[in-house]
Protein backbone atom coordinates (compact mmCIF):
# COMPACT_ATOMS: atom_id res chain seq x y z
CA UNK A 1 0.00 0.00 0.00
CA UNK A 2 1.03 3.59 -0.59
CA UNK A 3 0.15 6.55 1.61
CA UNK A 4 0.09 9.94 -0.12
CA UNK A 5 0.01 12.97 2.20
CA UNK A 6 -0.22 16.61 1.22
CA UNK A 7 -0.41 20.03 2.83
CA UNK A 8 -1.38 23.31 1.17
CA UNK A 9 -0.67 26.92 1.95
CA UNK A 10 -3.27 29.06 0.22
CA UNK A 11 -2.01 31.83 -2.02
CA UNK A 12 -3.42 35.33 -1.37
CA UNK A 13 -7.01 36.02 -2.41
CA UNK A 14 -8.19 32.39 -2.48
CA UNK A 15 -11.89 32.50 -1.60
CA UNK A 16 -13.78 30.29 0.82
CA UNK A 17 -15.80 28.89 -2.09
CA UNK A 18 -12.58 27.90 -3.88
CA UNK A 19 -11.37 26.19 -0.70
CA UNK A 20 -14.64 24.29 -0.47
CA UNK A 21 -14.35 23.24 -4.11
CA UNK A 22 -10.85 21.89 -3.42
CA UNK A 23 -12.17 19.77 -0.56
CA UNK A 24 -15.09 18.41 -2.58
CA UNK A 25 -13.13 17.66 -5.73
CA UNK A 26 -10.31 15.90 -3.90
CA UNK A 27 -12.88 13.74 -2.09
CA UNK A 28 -14.52 12.94 -5.44
CA UNK A 29 -11.28 11.47 -6.81
CA UNK A 30 -11.92 8.29 -4.83
CA UNK A 31 -14.94 7.55 -7.04
CA UNK A 32 -12.98 8.25 -10.22
CA UNK A 33 -9.54 6.69 -9.82
CA UNK A 34 -9.06 2.91 -9.63
CA UNK A 35 -6.93 1.79 -6.70
CA UNK A 36 -7.53 4.95 -4.65
CA UNK A 37 -8.93 3.23 -1.57
CA UNK A 38 -9.37 6.04 0.97
CA UNK A 39 -9.35 9.85 0.95
CA UNK A 40 -9.29 12.12 3.99
CA UNK A 41 -9.06 15.90 3.57
CA UNK A 42 -9.77 18.90 5.74
CA UNK A 43 -8.90 22.32 7.02
CA UNK A 44 -6.00 22.37 9.45
CA UNK A 45 -6.75 23.59 12.97
CA UNK A 46 -3.33 22.91 14.51
CA UNK A 47 -1.63 25.86 16.22
CA UNK A 48 1.65 24.43 14.81
CA UNK A 49 0.53 24.60 11.17
CA UNK A 50 3.38 26.84 9.96
CA UNK A 51 0.92 28.30 7.47
CA UNK A 52 -0.33 25.00 6.03
CA UNK A 53 -4.07 25.51 6.22
CA UNK A 54 -5.33 22.41 4.39
CA UNK A 55 -4.21 18.81 4.27
CA UNK A 56 -5.05 15.33 3.23
CA UNK A 57 -4.17 11.67 3.20
CA UNK A 58 -4.84 9.17 0.44
CA UNK A 59 -4.37 5.42 0.56
CA UNK A 60 -3.58 3.51 -2.65
CA UNK A 61 -3.65 -0.23 -3.22
CA UNK A 62 -0.04 -0.32 -4.42
CA UNK A 63 2.73 1.63 -6.11
CA UNK A 64 1.32 0.90 -9.58
CA UNK A 65 -2.07 2.45 -8.78
CA UNK A 66 -0.37 5.43 -7.13
CA UNK A 67 1.80 5.98 -10.19
CA UNK A 68 -1.30 5.78 -12.43
CA UNK A 69 -3.06 8.37 -10.23
CA UNK A 70 -0.45 10.99 -11.07
CA UNK A 71 -1.34 10.88 -14.77
CA UNK A 72 -5.06 10.12 -14.44
CA UNK A 73 -7.22 12.67 -16.35
CA UNK A 74 -9.34 13.47 -13.25
CA UNK A 75 -6.20 14.29 -11.24
CA UNK A 76 -4.72 16.34 -14.07
CA UNK A 77 -7.98 18.28 -14.45
CA UNK A 78 -7.93 19.09 -10.72
CA UNK A 79 -4.30 20.21 -10.86
CA UNK A 80 -4.96 22.52 -13.81
CA UNK A 81 -6.98 24.94 -11.68
CA UNK A 82 -5.69 23.99 -8.21
CA UNK A 83 -1.95 24.65 -8.62
CA UNK A 84 -2.33 28.44 -9.09
CA UNK A 85 -4.12 28.57 -5.71
CA UNK A 86 -1.63 26.71 -3.50
CA UNK A 87 1.90 26.21 -2.25
CA UNK A 88 1.95 22.45 -1.69
CA UNK A 89 4.19 19.95 0.05
CA UNK A 90 3.80 16.18 -0.31
CA UNK A 91 5.12 13.07 1.43
CA UNK A 92 4.55 9.61 -0.05
CA UNK A 93 5.56 6.27 1.45
CA UNK A 94 4.81 2.57 1.29
CA UNK A 95 3.38 0.60 4.20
Amino acid sequence: MVIHTFLFRWKPNVTSSQKQRVLEEIQALQRQIPGLLEVYVGHNFSPRSQGYAFGGVMKFADRTTFDAYNDHPAHQKLLSWLMPLIEPVEVDFEI
